[in-house]
């Protein structure tokens, strides 16, 4: 297993450089970048504005003609090459594509990821302070998740064809139809002021005074702003989740292994707890390491904007809108580490439930 370890983290290397290669060669494709972006805020600015921008005195720049400007960006016409010199310069858009790319490279060997075009903050210390809202909606979801899909699952497997499996599915498929953003409207509607009650917050996950409150006054304070956003994000894993195990259980339960079990004696809570349970559950665990990367940070995105919650989510949406490449890509090397190394960790928990699996013994 060591040796299979080993291979598995050497392989997040050659991982990780094509994601950030393939990423860096459309996202320098696309329109609109930073140096363009700042081009067309200056077009709009004062003298003063322009001449901090390191491109002279508005006189200047209003003296330059139409066709003097020859940069190829959009709207670059009318000033200065100077000033578009100066601005590529403050994003680094004066190296070619490829030193761009190694100088990043070998800035994330480090955990280097730079400072925000549009902030003035380091990527590092926006991700620090974002992480704790998406960690904590994210947990919780994937507590309650798991807390409540598996038993049920369970129990829908036990229960096939029954008027409980029916009326359960119909429910579960509902709300798997209804999209996590459409479910966080409706609930604002009813229960955060919006047309009916007013129950819920739905600004932030702690009100303005939560640093006066005690001990018990915080808790229930950010249990009541985390409520809604939660179930938001409940809903869609809630139900692949249940389906995943149900169908799993009642595969495994039509196996042979089970009816011999059954016919040696075994109580039903033995065949089904002692030898059904860690085969069915395989395929749950498989799927751990896809419902977190998608809860923090896939899942959370358009909820994190409807109920104005600043994590991840909305950091990584309002990067790509800006262009803001070094929150982008840092975002993005992070949640892809992130990523691969929770799938070496469902191979470690799968030895521990199932021990005879033996990933050393692959090719």
């Amino acid at each position: 297993m060591t040796a299979y370890l080993l291979r598995r983290l050497l392989l997040i290397i050659p991982t990780l450089l094509g994601i950030l290669l393939i990423n860096f060669m459309i996202i320098q494709a696309a329109p609109g970048g930073p140096v363009e972006r700042t081009i067309a805020r200056l077009q709009g600015l004062d003298g003063s504005a322009a001449s901090r921008m390191g491109g002279g005195s508005g006189s200047e720049v209003a003296s330059v003609s139409q066709s003097s400007s020859g940069t190829g960006y959009r709207g670059a016409q009318g000033l200065p090459q100077e000033l578009i010199a100066d601005i590529e310069k403050q994003y680094g858009f004066d190296k070619p594509p490829a030193e761009r790319f190694w100088l990043m490279l070998k800035n994330y060997a480090s955990f280097d990821f730079g400072k925000s075009f549009f902030r003035d903050e380091t990527v590092i210390g926006l991700i620090k302070e974002k992480m704790p809202v998406s960690l904590s909606i994210g947990l919780w979801s994937t507590l309650i998740i798991y807390l409540i899909s598996i038993p049920l699952g369970i129990r829908k497997a036990l229960h096939s064809g029954t008027h409980f499996d029916l009326w359960t599915s119909s429910a579960i498929i509902v709300g798997y139809a209804i999209p996590g953003f459409l479910f966080a409207i409706l609930l604002i509607i009813l229960f955060a002021g919006g047309s009916y009650w007013q129950w819920f917050p739905m600004q932030g996950l702690t009100s303005e005074n939560h640093d006066a409150l005690s001990f018990g006054g915080r808790v229930l304070d950010y249990t009541h702003h985390i409520i809604l956003p939660t179930i938001c994000l409940t809903i869609g894993g809630f139900a692949t989740l249940t389906i995943l195990t149900k169908n799993s259980f009642l595969d495994e339960i039509g196996k042979q292994y089970v009816m011999t079990a059954r016919a040696k004696g075994l109580t039903e809570n033995q065949v089904l707890y002692g030898h059904v349970f860690r085969n069915a559950m395989l395929i749950v665990i498989a799927g751990l390491p896809a419902t977190l990367i998608g809860v923090f940070f896939t899942g959370s995105l358009l909820i994190e904007v409807i109920f104005n919650l600043d994590g991840l989510g909305l950091l990584s949406f309002e990067a790509v809108l800006n262009r803001d490449y070094p929150v982008i890509f840092g975002t993005m090397w992070i949640f892809t580490l992130v990523g691969l190394l929770l799938k070496i960790l469902s191979d470690v928990v799968y030895t521990m439930v199932d021990p005879r699996i033996d990933f050393e013994s692959r090719g």
